[in-house]
């Protein structure tokens, strides 16, 4: 019987590794760049962690059990319920604003679909303390500059932006009472999409103005502040918030990838604020990105009250755009030096020779079994080596290796003893530190 990954969830074999790795490193550069520190819980919590946040209807989406103590628990479907609970056991305690990543594996039990598995990695950035404007537009930019670590350019996403606040404003202007406001955010979500009509009905069997709705509808043809002031003068005065949070932004360098949207409401009834969805430039993928302001989040969960924002990016449609757009890494190369013995006897200074290199950092493999060296040197390709080292009975008389660059061909002799800082000579890095990454966030 052969035994397959269940549905929605991946393999990772070692070149999608390569691919997931490439992601969660630029996450993880540009988060620390920004000053955030990086935190992690447990995949496994209680239930009513996140009933308490959603509602008991999320259960169905999710993977949960009663454990061998008899607790309802679930994997973790996202990680701010989790953030909420250990931000709330410390707060008294902690630095504000707490700037805190996060990097886990989330799990929903959901239909699959393009851009969206029942497993997922997800970079979580939260800043929590801060309640004005400029904590919006630090954690945009944080986004934004995600994608430009990543080599994607305005040309390639755009960050759609809105303000729960101003949506509020609109939608009193218009006349419809708060009651109602539920399903005008869901309309405003679906404008332009085959499930705006059955919402639009379900506002007018509520009592909803056909001339409110009317006006409801224009609210995607703003693209600008004029636009605003136009179609909703009195409203218009709830935008100051959102103003200094693209004036923030064109301040950094990064207004080019804004877009004012206000059909971007969020899903989640907890957002207060500034919301944002990050997107790819040809709207033919799902969210690259969505977040916004939560401050009543956190006070709901039972702990302090305290204004937060943040946003939560996944790894599968990021994935997609990357490939799409041809910026996928090529598959480096597994060892930097293959070491070749010549006779069975050259083996001992062979592996006394392996530990040497690799004490000194560099990615080392030799044959384990031995076999002429010709065949040892194809193996040396097939492993992507830069260099062979090839060992014989006369090199070790002379404490001497024969170094062979695998691209040009080219072959000398060298110490043994000076092998390893030849090697860096020649551009080898050491494997035990994170290579230094090109920085792509000049705003020049």
């Amino acid at each position: 019987m052969q035994i397959k990954a269940l549905p929605g969830f991946r393999d990772f074999y070692p070149e999608d590794f390569a691919y997931r790795r490439h992601i969660l490193e630029a996450w993880r550069r540009v988060a620390l760049r920004y000053g955030f520190e990086e935190y992690d819980g447990p995949p496994l919590e209680q239930v009513d962690l996140y009933t308490v946040k959603s509602g008991e209807e999320i259960v169905t989406q999710l993977y949960a059990f009663t454990d061998k103590g008899g607790r309802e628990v679930a994997l973790r479907p996202e990680m701010t319920p989790t953030l909420a609970r250990m931000v709330s056991a410390r707060a008294r305690g902690l630095k504000k604003p707490i700037r805190w990543f996060s990097m886990p594996q989330l799990f929903r039990y959901e239909r699959q679909q393009r851009g969206r598995l029942r497993e997922h990695f997800q970079l979580n950035c939260d800043l929590i303390g801060e309640a004005g404007p400029a904590g919006d537009a630090e954690i945009i930019a944080l986004a934004v500059d995600i994608m430009r670590e990543l080599g994607l350019t305005s040309g390639d996403v755009r960050v759609r932006l809105s303000d729960r606040r101003l949506l509020n404003a609109v939608l009193g202007e218009v006349g419809l009472p708060e009651g109602q406001h539920g399903l005008a955010y869901q309309l405003l979500d679906k404008l332009g999409r085959g499930e705006y009509g059955k919402v639009k009905e379900a506002l007018e069997e509520g009592g909803a103005p056909p001339d409110a709705l009317a006006r409801l509808e224009k609210v995607r043809e703003i693209r600008d502040w004029d636009g605003l002031s136009d179609a909703f003068p009195a409203a218009a005065n709830a935008a100051d918030p959102l103003r200094q949070v693209v004036g923030t932004l064109e301040a950094m360098g990064l207004g080019e990838f804004v877009d004012l949207d206000l059909t971007i409401v969020r899903g989640l009834a907890y957002y207060t604020g500034v919301v944002f969805e990050l997107f790819d430039a040809r709207g033919e993928l799902r969210a690259i990105c969505g977040g916004g302001r939560y401050d009543h989040l956190l006070e709901a969960l039972g702990g302090d009250a305290l204004p937060a924002l943040g946003f939560g990016m996944g790894d599968v449609v990021l994935l997609e755009l990357l490939r799409e757009r041809g910026l996928l890494p090529q598959a480096s190369p597994q060892v930097d030096v293959f070491l070749a013995a010549v006779t069975p006897e050259d083996l001992p200074e062979v592996l006394g020779l392996a530990h040497l290199l690799r004490d000194h950092g560099f990615r080392v493999e030799y044959p384990l079994t031995m076999t002429g060296v010709g065949k040892q040197l194809g193996l040396a390709n097939s492993r992507g080596a830069r260099y062979a080292v090839v060992l014989g009975p006369e090199d070790r008389k002379r404490g001497e290796v024969q170094l062979k660059d695998l691209g040009s061909g080219e072959q000398r002799s060298v110490s043994q003893a000076e092998l390893p800082k030849i090697l860096r000579g020649m551009g080898l890095e050491d494997s035990r530190a994170p290579s230094p990454q090109p920085s792509q966030t000049s705003h020049g």
